[in-house]
């Protein structure tokens, strides 16, 4: 990590470096509908890159590692598309087969009891939620063959869809086997009189991303193993969707348990009727959480990144808000760029003139 006497000197170049972010964030805005398949096979190619690097020290040339990890990568994807979402379409069409039954169940239940202990709940209709949703529920068949057919008839949608579907294997596997090369040359890029401070610069913020990307997909992946696994030995029938949706979410501390107990506990209740199944989906997710805290966020992620939670909320939803679904993937990796910036200019503050001169 460069210090703060070394540190680039980045205000001597503050207004190439704003005017070339205005521009990159100019571009990213009016090419974002294009930009998917590409932001998808960067990240693809940015997760991959170690295993290929592993493969290397092993002897072995660059595309036959470039080449294993990339069936690897396509496998994995394939085995997503083909067994997990047909499972969790499942347990979707369960789920709105028996709401009706759970919004009954509120009806019945819930809402006494939430009276009994002073809520004031005397302005929730559900009934008329219910009759909503019936309603709605009855016409999701018309509204999919409209979205079909649209799509269907639209020449340009559907061919943009195939080009995506073309494109991200072929930009994957470019990426990957180019990817040392495109950061070496990035890297020459860097300003000779400072070249250490800021090599040094750029390996601490791919610290920071692999820790989101790599460390943090990790443990989602491995929560919502943890979650499926307990709840599906619970008996909850919609195990997979909530172990799915738990662990996603998890990447915001305790939102994942929040959500994931709620929804599970409501489940459980209304699945079996009584109080046992709901206090073991809350032990379950207390025994998940401790495994984070203690084995995998430390194993996985390593050290604290600096993110707190109100500031990755914030960085989602106003990524969400300027960009769509691609400022939601591109929010976390940039505001973790951003925090590295800003903790090198604490520090630089901290040992400048202005804050130390009496």
């Amino acid at each position: 990590m460069a210090t703060a006497q070394n540190a680039p000197d980045i205000t001597q170049y503050k207004g190439y470096l704003l005017s070339s972010l205005l521009v990159v964030v100019v571009a990213v805005y009016l090419l974002a509908p294009i930009l998917m398949p590409f932001f998808i096979s960067a990240l693809l190619a940015y997760l991959g890159d170690p295993l290929v690097d592993k493969l290397e020290r092993y002897r072995l040339s660059r595309s036959v590692a470039v080449s294993l990890v990339y069936s690897v990568i396509i496998i994995a994807n394939l085995l997503l598309l083909l067994v997990l979402l047909p499972l969790l379409s499942q347990q979707v069409s369960t789920l709105l087969t028996r709401l009706p039954q759970y919004l009954a169940l509120i009806q019945s239940h819930m809402i006494p009891f939430l009276s009994n202990i002073g809520l004031p709940i005397e302005t929730v209709q559900v009934g008329n939620i219910q009759q909503v949703l019936l309603e709605y529920w009855q016409n999701v068949g018309q509204v999919a063959g409209s979205i079909v057919a649209y799509v269907t008839s639209s020449g340009l949608l559907l061919l943009q869809w195939m080009a995506n579907i073309i494109l991200i294997p072929v930009l994957t596997f470019y990426l990957l086997r180019d990817w040392d090369d495109i950061v070496m040359k990035l890297r020459k890029l860097f300003p000779r009189r400072s070249v250490e401070s800021w090599t040094a610069l750029s390996i601490e913020c791919d610290t920071v991303l692999a820790a989101f990307f790599r460390g943090q997909l990790m443990v989602m992946l491995v929560l919502s193993l943890i979650y499926i696994s307990g709840l599906t030995l619970i008996g909850i029938e919609l195990a997979l969707l909530l172990g799915v949706v738990a662990g996603i979410v998890s990447f915001v501390p305790y939102l994942g348990f929040i959500i994931g107990v709620t929804l599970s506990g409501l489940a459980a209740y209304f699945q079996f009727y009584t109080v046992g199944p709901v206090l073991l989906v809350f032990a379950l997710f207390i025994v998940a959480q401790l495994i984070e805290g203690m084995v995998l966020t430390p194993r996985f992620v390593g050290e604290r990144i600096g993110l707190h939670p109100v500031a990755v909320l914030f960085a989602v939803m106003a990524g969400a808000q300027l960009f769509g679904f691609l400022g939601v993937l591109l929010a976390l990796p940039v505001a973790a760029i951003m925090m590295v910036l800003l903790r090198h200019g604490y520090q630089r503050y901290l040992n400048s003139e202005l804050y130390q001169a009496r």
